[in-house]
Formats: C-alpha cells, structure tokens, sequence
C-alpha cells in the first residue's frame, strides 16, 4: 500500500463506524482529512482523534440531503486544503424492517433522499474539484444488498443498487479523465447501526453471524482497508467495481 502523503480526502459519514475508521487509516498514511457528518459531536470527535495521533483533520457539518451543505463542504475543503484528490461518500441509512407491500412512502423518500441522492449529490460538485488534479478517485458505500436481494429490505436494496449504477456510469464517463470511481460493498459490519438492530435479541447476533462463512461479523477497520486499496496506486487500473467486503456472504 502506498502511503497518502500530501493528498486531500474528503469523507461523509465520517463521525463513527466505518467512516471513522476510513478517517483514521487515511490520516495514519499522511492524508489531510476533511472529515464531514451530520452529528458535531461525532464529527469533532473523529477529527479529534485525527489530530491527537498527530494527524491532520478538519471538521465540517454536512446533511448530505441538503444542496448548500454538500456546496459548502466542497467549497470548504478547497478553501482549507486547496485541492480534493479522493472522496469517500459512506453517509448512509437504514431504518427499514418491512415486507415491500407493507413499506412506507415517507420511508422511501427518506432511504433515497440520503442514500441515493445524497451520494449523486456528492459527486456532482466533488467531481469537477477532483478534475482539476491528474489523477483522483472516488469510493462510494453500497452494501451487499446491492449484490442480491435483501428480504426486509427492499427500499434499502433498491438504494445500494442504485448507488452502483452511479458508480459504474460515473467510472466510464471519467474514465479518460484521470478519475477512478469504485464501491464497496460491505456485509454485516460492526457499527452502531449492527448493535442497534441486535442489542435486544442475542439469538439474532449469532444468527447474522452464521450467514458469513468466515463465522463472524466484519470490523470497520477491515472495510476502510478495502477503500485505501480502492484509492492507492495498487488499483490505478481498477474502476467501475462493486468490490465485496462481505466475509465470503455472497460467494455462496
């Protein structure tokens, strides 16, 4: 792995979870991190723990649903860091347990709002910064449930596909430009998002668990490793993939 000495990084959802730890594996190979979310005390904290570790990190509130947050965060990271050479859109939700038919509109609306939308949002003023260097890169999270059906899940899922159709169509339009764009696709991951759904019933904690073939759940560090490789020169001719972090989940 090559290090990220003198490059800008911006990330959203970047106040815990995976997006913390992608901060801090970047910030730990010498990049400058613009780390933005949508909780200040989450966000302070990841920028914290940058700095502290003798790290380079700026806080900047941003709802990825909102055109003027996502503007001021581009136009924040330049005037802070003077350029924008990667990009991890990892703001995300969940907050669906629902058979389709049963779904809710405002539900939906939510779903797409931050996990589509917000990433197209994202993009469409990351890249014309980004193509201003020689060479920069995109990751966006999607999810396993973008590889397949998601029972419970389907708004959820549509979301995540939809997410990888940005990121294919997005890979091919800059390719020639100097601009990789790739996603992630993570399985059941240790977050704040897991606990919640699992604090109340240990039988469904061993049972989630089981539908990895490797025996357990993934860590957040595992997947922000997965978007250093995605942005490193190891990668330079790797763009357009839908790259599984899943535990062998969707080998079987």
């Amino acid at each position: 792995m090559n290090n990220f000495n003198e490059k800008v990084v911006l990330i959203t959802g970047a106040g815990n979870g995976i997006g913390r730890a992608t901060a801090l594996a970047f910030a730990q190979q010498g990049a400058s991190v613009m780390v933005a979310d949508i909780s200040h005390q989450d966000g302070e904290e990841t920028a914290s723990l940058i700095i502290k570790a003798g790290g380079n990190a700026t806080f900047m509130l941003c709802d990825v649903t909102k055109d003027q947050d996502v503007q001021t965060l581009i136009d924040g990271t330049l005037e802070t860091y003077g350029k924008l050479d990667i990009a991890f859109n990892n703001a995300g939700i969940e907050i669906e347990q629902s058979k389709l038919a049963d779904g809710e509109e405002a539900v939906y609306d939510k779903i797409m709002d931050v996990n589509v939308k917000g990433v197209w949002r994202c993009m469409k003023y990351q890249i014309p910064a980004m193509l201003k260097q020689p060479t920069s890169t995109i990751v966006n999270t999607a999810s396993i449930a973008a590889l397949g059906a998601a029972p419970k899940m389907s708004i959820y899922s549509a979301s995540k596909h939809a997410v990888i159709g940005l990121t294919k169509s997005a890979a091919i339009e800059y390719g020639k430009k100097g601009l990789r764009v790739n996603a992630v696709c993570p399985a059941v991951i240790d977050t704040e998002m897991f606990k919640r759904a699992t604090q109340n019933d240990p039988q469904k904690e061993q049972y989630v668990k089981s539908l990895h073939p490797v025996g357990r759940i993934g860590q957040p560090e595992e997947v922000a490793a997965a978007v250093l490789y995605l942005c490193s020169d190891l990668a330079g001719f790797t763009t357009g993939v839908a790259l599984p972090v899943d535990g062998g989940a969707t080998a079987i």
